[in-house]
């Protein structure tokens, strides 16, 4: 029989994890920031270089936000991304994963006839789309990873501002 979501064990690198340290900080942060507009036009000083752009604090609170409601509830799409799904090429996996170490060709899926069988083709596919998931779920624990930091220096910020 499968377990639901909330009764399997959560590992300490799982994405659910992450996910969770991150909503959790948020939620902590909200709750704590009772008085938004006190950030306003307060630098992020250290955390600034996690920030592309001059932000204030008040920007990065309402950034953090709107993070979490994405998470939470998921993501607008577009009309025109919903009817014209993104290709996945070889040419383009390659792209992705070479950046992990990876060892695989930079060939395309254009190769001549009879060179590579269709099954090798899926073959390669699966591989490419397996490093792809690993390498953008690395990236994405260690984005929620940051941000999560990013709430709680935010919270610990607000606190030392108004004297708690």
């Amino acid at each position: 029989m499968m377990q639901s979501l909330s009764q399997t064990p959560v590992k300490k690198n799982s994405l659910f994890n992450a996910m969770n340290r991150f909503l959790g900080a948020v939620n902590n942060m909200d709750r704590t920031v009772m008085v938004p507009s006190l950030l306003r036009d307060v630098p992020l000083g250290d955390d600034a270089e996690l920030c592309e752009g001059d932000t204030d604090m008040f920007s990065y609170y309402q950034l953090l936000k709107s993070i979490r409601r994405d998470i939470e509830w998921g993501l607008k799409v577009s009309p025109v991304v919903k009817e014209t799904p993104p290709r996945l090429t070889r040419l383009n996996s390659n792209a992705s994963t070479a950046s992990t170490g990876s060892t695989g060709s930079s060939s395309s899926f254009t190769s001549s006839p009879g060179s590579i069988s269709s099954e090798d083709d899926d073959y390669e596919e699966d591989e490419d789309l397996q490093k792809q998931f690993q390498y953008h779920l690395a990236g994405l624990q260690g984005v929620l990873g940051k941000l999560t930091a990013q709430a709680n220096s935010l919270t610990t910020r607000y606190n030392q501002s108004i004297g708690l």
